[in-house]
């Protein structure tokens, strides 16, 4: 009876399409439409993408299921989560830690939303095919202006909080369930058009033709796994804390794992498939790196027939995905501190958006700052919290509990047995490779400050975490036992 009122009274998706957008929106950022094109282009295109498919099912979708189930099982946000499920007081603070680094992790991806939005924005004003428009000359102009920057990152907040304050099925859910379709209808158009023009089809012969010798590169397989889980959001506390969402007679393999992972693999070949038609047909380097999206494709639509609307199309499309990213991982810390405080959604919306406004203004300020935090929390941040997440799942609840008493519950895809050892060692083991080769290949290089600090911030991130938890925990069993003793 108390788990049924406690359901009741907690929000839920008012349907299942609402919750697959929200997901797959939350999934789908930066991550697709502007580092998936470039790190294929690096690793020698369909070789990659190869690698990339078998990572991401045979990791990430297990992982997907794990965290999704997690936050179904407890009913709720990753705190709570790791205090239902931990006994003891000792590792209740690797809750604290995913918290933390999905809050430090926002606050140097908002910049990045920000400078979407901007491009979104002079794309309606026909920046892009006006007269001597230089691509190099407008990125300059504007990453420079640190005033102009912080604004869009002041603007974006502000955005996501607008939303956010309305809650799961009148904010998050109204907004991702346009945003998402009219995102893959607008990569879908633009790939249509890109494939017409003159050398088009070179590029997707460059995608879809694997140059077999990549995979005997170890790189290639990393840069396929470091996209996998980063696309994904696996370890980011998202999957979790809409999975807590879900009424309990939801399907969480199909819809927190095989549809997310489609729908991201989905949308990531749509983007690579909007975009190298594009670059063949003008000639532009594959490898470009990062300033593929912001500066050598700004560069075609002055060339391209009807550049102005293409324009358009391809940048709205590029906000949509990062804006419904940002949604789903400031509500990580919307639903913590909501849960955790006296703070009521609305407080929590503003204390949360605050917090990363005022983190984020470094990364606003200063792009080699940004840069630099998401070598330390991209690198090691990231699969800290996704290793705590896991392990709570495998190590404490147990894969084959978990399977029989949560993930296979009303599931329209049975889950066998397969599953366990994936989640309970091929997981967690890859990980601590992740973490172990950034640690190796930082050795001797100009990174080896960054790797050293980045080390030494997340074992202080564990350490004090587990100590404020511990701390607050026998706050409150004083004040528990205080009041008891005072009936």
């Amino acid at each position: 009876m108390g788990d049924s009122e406690t359901r009741t009274a907690r929000e839920e998706w008012g349907t299942r399409f609402g919750f697959l957008m929200a997901l797959v929106g939350a999934m789908v950022g930066a991550g697709n439409i502007w580092r998936m094109p470039f790190t294929t282009g690096q690793n020698g295109g369909g070789a990659f993408l190869v690698a990339y498919v078998l990572l991401l099912y045979v990791i990430a979708v297990p992982g997907l299921m794990a965290e999704t189930m997690l936050g179904r099982y407890t009913n709720k946000g990753v705190i709570g989560a790791f205090n239902e499920i931990l006994e003891g007081k000792s590792f209740r603070g690797l809750g604290l830690v995913v918290l933390l680094v999905n809050v430090a992790l926002m606050s140097y991806y908002a910049p990045i939303i920000g400078w979407s939005l901007y491009y979104a924005a002079h794309s309606f004003l026909m920046t892009f095919t006006q007269p001597g428009f230089q691509a190099q000359a407008f990125w300059s102009g504007f990453i420079s202006n640190q005033a102009l920057v912080i604004g869009m990152h002041t603007v974006t907040m502000a955005g996501l909080a607008g939303i956010l304050v309305f809650g799961i099925r009148r904010g998050i859910e109204r907004v991702v369930k346009w945003m998402i379709p009219l995102l893959v209808l607008s990569l879908i158009a633009v790939g249509i058009r890109g494939i017409t023009l003159p050398g088009g089809m070179e590029g997707l012969a460059f995608v879809f033709t694997p140059e077999w010798s990549f995979l005997t590169r170890g790189s290639t397989w990393v840069a396929a796994l470091s996209q996998a889980l980063f696309s994904t959001g696996l370890g980011w506390g998202i999957a979790l804390t809409y999975g807590s969402y879900l009424n309990r007679y939801d399907d969480v393999p199909l819809g927190g794992g095989m549809f997310t992972a489609i729908g991201n693999t989905s949308i990531g070949l749509l983007a690579v498939f909007a975009t190298f038609p594009i670059v063949f047909a003008f000639g532009i380097e594959p490898a470009a790196g990062s300033n593929l999206l912001f500066i050598s494709l700004a560069e075609v639509f002055p060339a391209l027939p009807g550049g102005a609307v293409w324009a358009i199309v391809f940048f709205v499309s590029f906000f949509f995905a990062t804006f419904t990213s940002g949604l789903g991982i400031t509500e990580v810390g919307v639903t913590t501190v909501a849960e955790e405080t006296r703070l009521s959604r609305t407080g929590a919306v503003l204390a949360v958006c605050g917090s990363i406004w005022l983190l984020g203004l470094p990364s606003a300020y200063s792009t080699s700052f940004l840069d630099q935090m998401d070598f330390m929390f991209g690198s090691f941040g990231l699969p800290l919290a996704t290793l705590s997440i896991i392990a709570l799942v495998a190590w404490k609840i147990g894969p084959e509990r978990a399977r029989v008493i949560d993930l296979n519950r009303n599931a329209g895809m049975y889950v066998g047995r397969w599953w366990n050892p994936v989640v309970k060692y091929l997981v967690p083991a890859v990980v601590v490779f992740i973490l172990g080769y950034g640690v190796i290949t930082s050795i001797g290089t100009d990174n080896q400050f960054l790797m050293l600090l980045g080390v030494g911030v997340m074992l202080a991130l564990v350490v004090v975490s587990i100590v404020v938890m511990y701390l607050i925990e026998n706050v409150r069993s004083s004040q528990v036992a205080a009041s008891e003793g005072g009936d």
